[in-house]
């Protein structure tokens, strides 16, 4: 090795030993403000099928925050802000999220606030929660969910408000990947819509009188909300809970069959199917006595 290879080798070990010796020093000689302080976390789980309602009283059982502040935040239920000038206009979150950009601004986040289990810091705000669901949201509802909601002439709004009814109305086992009922159910109501025949889904009477009830008879048949799909055709002016990844699959990809009715009857998870109006009264008789 020539005499100038071998002082520039001589400089890159000194070098290296300087930057050894600075490390092991500050390894030992750390701040305490550069010490890492983990900060305590807890564990929420959102269940699929729960109403924003229902989300803002378990928030506020967990301790992040109240059911008003919640409320104020994201929207009430069956709330249309164009009518209801009381109430001060939710957060937009449109410009954070772009799947909320076809989501009507005068109506809350019903629908979007994605069921899950969720690690949040003890000292998260509701805001740092919301945020949270709604990114989840965005994760689940993948690039090719959204090409073929595109592709079908359908806004996620109207997936969701749909997704949102087969929750209610479907027996969905997260752990049966076909779900076939929940995918037939979903092509049931589709063709309802095309043919303009009304949804007639007691879920969403539930949601307005909020029951549990898997009938409706007498006057709850005639109650005056839009959100009544035995009065009103169409789909309920937006989503009556927060659906799970399954409800939102079966929305997007249904099953079209010959069926136009169902039922599903009590304490079963079997669902009962009829092609003609006839066959689903003679199906009530027999399984709704």
């Amino acid at each position: 090795m020539t005499r100038l290879g071998k002082t520039v080798a001589s400089v890159v070990a000194l070098v290296i030993i300087v930057l050894v010796i600075i490390l092991i020093i500050n390894r030992y000689h750390r701040s305490p403000q550069e010490e890492i302080i983990y900060k305590p976390e807890k564990t929420i789980k959102i269940l699929e099928g729960w109403t924003i309602q229902e989300i803002a009283q378990y928030l506020e059982q967990e301790g992040v925050g109240s059911e008003d502040e919640l409320l104020d935040l994201i929207g009430y239920p069956q709330t249309d802000y164009r009518k209801n000038t009381n109430l001060l206009e939710p957060k937009d979150f449109s410009l954070e999220f772009d799947f909320l950009s076809d989501k009507p601004n005068y109506y809350g986040l019903e629908g979007y606030l994605f069921p899950d289990t969720y690690r949040i810091y003890t000292d998260a705000t509701l805001e740092d929660v919301i945020v949270k669901m709604l990114d989840n949201f965005g994760k689940k509802l993948t690039p090719q969910m959204r090409a073929d909601i595109a592709k079908q002439g359908k806004t996620i709004y109207q997936i969701i408000t749909m997704a949102s009814l087969i929750e209610k109305e479907a027996p969905i086992n997260n752990s049966d990947s076909e779900n076939r009922d929940a995918k037939i159910i979903s092509g049931i109501f589709w063709d309802r819509l095309k043919i303009g025949q009304a949804l007639q889904s007691d879920a969403t009477l539930s949601y307005i009188l909020q029951d549990n009830k898997p009938q409706h008879s007498g006057r709850e048949l005639e109650i005056d909300s839009p959100y009544n799909t035995y009065k009103h055709p169409g789909l309920p002016p937006g989503p009556i809970c927060n659906p799970g990844l399954v409800a939102i699959e079966a929305a997007i990809y249904p099953i079209y069959t010959d069926y136009n009715y169902f039922l599903t009857p009590t304490d079963s998870q079997a669902v009962i199917y009829a092609v003609t109006y006839e066959q689903h009264l003679q199906n009530k008789y027999k399984y709704l006595k």
